[in-house]
């Protein structure tokens, strides 16, 4: 039973268009706020037991104020050839629960069906060895030939009439399950970001000569034929919505468009979605969820930090312009103001939003109240929420909470402890936070004047708003939970003589990597290079091709200055739980921006305006009036080494333990002060 209520009392805020009611097909959605698919999963693994830690999931946003909920993809036959509907026994009573708990918090859900990947099919080392059975069941596309998006070299066979009718039959018979597990309507996956039946209604992929290729009308037959089974197994009544992407935003394959770029359009342009909407709206669908891109230009409907805000509003927007069917539109669809002015001028009816609500599940409720300060914002750093294409468990590199939502709230700790964080980093913010809710008394000190740690300089690039609301929610939530906070204030083993905490957590921050040549002195921090936020110096040298290394390539190329990246491994961007979104996204900028990539480097000497280095045994040289160190940082635990051999209660998290990427950091701090 749904617990989660509006505070009496409060008027609606300045969002008032996102809460309106609205219908898809038979159905009334109490609201605009749609929860886009998130995860790639089975509702019912191989040994026939219910994914209850994702329905925990779900029903955690249902309480957050969602009005529609989309599962993730679930495939109508998996990749081992059994089929979503002979798991019924196992899965209509678990999900039946389920969706009676997301309806007693008003909510709608539906389930994502998916036709399958084709192209898109992760393929790993051993299936390349020979065709085995995994790749005769599951390589397969429109046409033969088809390229593979990760190993172009294996060529996809054309999928054969008999299963596509396997698949269409399988969506009805899906379909007629969920309906009896309670699911209000289906989403077909997809005619967006490449899928199989997105590569069946593009006429470059498909290359069919029967009933299934050549015109518009028949690369289409596959989608209309499934909506078809569906009603007729399910009823005209019962709502069936489509996945489309406006802009395939394709060069050719593996060759993605950037924002802005001109570029001859490989796969589905906006003139031709076009018709395609207004064909799946005569068939019957119910309404579309729209985006962009395809995996050969992911990071559209995957979209970093690097895209801008509602970066797919404007493809979407010209399809409501010709279908009288709503139009829900995802990709960073998150600013409540923005979102709130696009319902409110009628260019979409409805926002779709995914990661941002697995930072914060309380997104609608929190808009509503008009407490947007207090929403935990999703910084799109995809570290979480898209490791799941790897295989792992669906999370969220700022929420620690994802998956533990079947326990309830954070509980409190057995005995109030004294709790001393040293470091007002991200690390040492989260673990004071979380202490604080445990009820523990803590206080932070920070050696510097101001909270954030490294990740102030971070944050400090336009392309990099999300990260200062981050640092920003932070400090209000220290505030808000009454944690002692004192800045300019290094902690020592004398300072924690003096405070006798009963626990000391180490949040202090890592050591800089010193590179040790000729002119090193020569060498700017890139700490200090991006506090500083601008670039005097037209040409800019950045050693080492990490992430931070390649982003500052990019924001001084931005600026309009010559950039070389010189890094000393076979490739840059060599980043452990880097989102290959993000990664493919900034390796396109840099190249767009022209900014050179010098790998496999060894930097020799930084000489007056150039830098001396060796490739393949050869001496080189780079202009350069600035050079930047970004080789990256090592633990450093001497105040931890020092408090425990004195016998305090100490525990060591963030970089100072090890350097690591901001989901590391945050978790580790989280456990740290849920053990305490």
């Amino acid at each position: 039973m749904c617990t989660q209520k509006l505070r009496k009392g409060k008027k609606m805020s300045g969002y008032s268009s996102l809460f309106q009611p609205f219908s898809v097909g038979s159905i009334t959605v109490k609201n605009r706020i749609v929860q886009c698919p998130m995860d790639v999963m089975p509702f019912v693994d191989e040994n026939m037991q219910f994914a209850q830690r994702y329905a925990n999931i779900l029903k955690e946003r249902a309480k957050g104020g969602v009005g529609l909920i989309i599962t993730g993809s679930c495939l109508v036959e998996d990749f081992n050839g059994r089929m979503f509907a002979d798991v019924r026994d196992a899965f209509v009573p678990q999900a039946g629960k389920m969706t009676k708990e997301i309806h007693d918090c008003g909510a709608k859900i539906f389930c994502q069906l998916s036709a399958g990947v084709g192209r898109n099919l992760v393929v790993r080392e051993g299936d390349l060895k020979g065709n085995g059975p995994f790749l005769e069941r599951n390589a397969l596309a429109p046409s033969d030939g088809v390229p593979n998006v990760w190993e172009p070299s294996l060529k996809h066979r054309a999928l054969g009439k008999e299963r596509i009718k396997r698949i269409v039959d399988g969506f009805a018979d899906a379909a007629q399950m969920l309906k009896e597990a309670g699911f209000d309507g289906i989403e077909v996956h997809a005619l967006h970001e490449g899928y199989l039946l997105d590569q069946f209604a593009i006429a470059s992929i498909n290359h069919r000569e029967d009933e299934y290729g050549s015109s518009l009308e028949n690369r289409l037959r596959f989608p209309q034929e499934i909506l078809k089974a569906v009603k007729k197994r399910c009823g005209s009544d019962f709502p069936v919505i489509i996945r489309l992407s406006g802009e395939s935003k394709m060069k050719g394959y593996n060759k993605g468009a950037l924002p802005g770029e001109t570029y001859q359009e490989f796969g589905r342009g906006i003139e031709e979605c076009a018709v395609v909407a207004r064909m799946l709206e005569t068939m019957g669908y119910d309404a579309l969820n729209m985006d962009n891109g395809s995996y050969d230009a992911w990071y559209w409907a995957h979209p970093p930090v690097y895209m801008p805000m509602l970066c797919n509003m404007k493809e979407a927007e010209k399809i409501k312009e010709v279908v009288s069917i709503p139009v829900f539109c995802a990709g960073k669809m998150n600013d409540p103001k923005l979102a709130a002015q696009a319902v409110a001028e009628g260019k979409i009816d409805a926002v779709a939003i995914g990661r941002a609500l697995l930072a914060d599940a309380q997104w609608p409720n929190k808009v509503r109240r008009g407490e947007t300060r207090s929403i935990r914002p999703c910084i799109a750093c995809q570290s979480g929420c898209m490791q799941t294409f790897l295989g792992r468990p669906l999370t969220c590199a700022l929420n620690p909470r994802i998956g533990c939502e079947g326990e309830g709230q954070i509980p409190e700790a057995g005995q109030a402890k004294n709790v001393l964080v040293a470091g007002g980093g991200i690390g040492g913010m989260e673990a004071a936070r979380t202490a604080a809710l445990r009820g523990h008394r803590v206080c932070l000190m920070e050696k510097s004047e101001r909270l954030g740690g490294v990740f102030v300089a971070a944050a400090m690039p336009a392309f990099k708003a999300a990260d200062k609301e981050l640092i920003a929610w932070y400090v209000n939530e220290l505030d808000r939970l009454n944690v002692r906070v004192l800045l300019s204030m290094e902690v020592t083993p004398d300072v924690v003589e003096s405070e006798r905490p009963d626990a000391v957590i180490v949040c202090a921050g890592a050591q800089k990597k010193k590179l040790r040549i000729p002119g090193s002195g020569r060498l700017t921090d890139a700490v200090e290079l991006l506090e500083k936020g601008t670039y005097s110096e037209k040409n800019v040298v950045v050693i080492g091709g990490g992430l931070t290394g390649c982003e500052i390539a990019y924001d001084a190329a931005r600026q309009g200055k010559n950039v070389t990246i010189l890094e000393m491994a076979e490739d840059i961007l060599q980043v452990d739980g880097l989102c290959r979104a993000n990664s493919n996204m900034l390796r396109d900028l840099l190249h767009f921006y022209h900014v050179s990539v010098r790998t496999s480097s060894s930097v020799e000497q930084i000489a007056e305006k150039q830098v001396n280095y060796i490739v393949n045994g050869k001496r080189k040289t780079a202009a350069a009036d600035i050079v930047v160190s970004a080789i990256g940082y090592l633990p450093d635990t001497g105040l931890y080494d020092e408090l425990k051999a004195r016998g305090w209660e100490t525990h060591l998290a963030g970089d100072a333990k090890q350097p690591g990427n901001l989901m590391s950091v945050i978790h580790e701090a989280y456990e740290i002060a849920m053990e305490l």
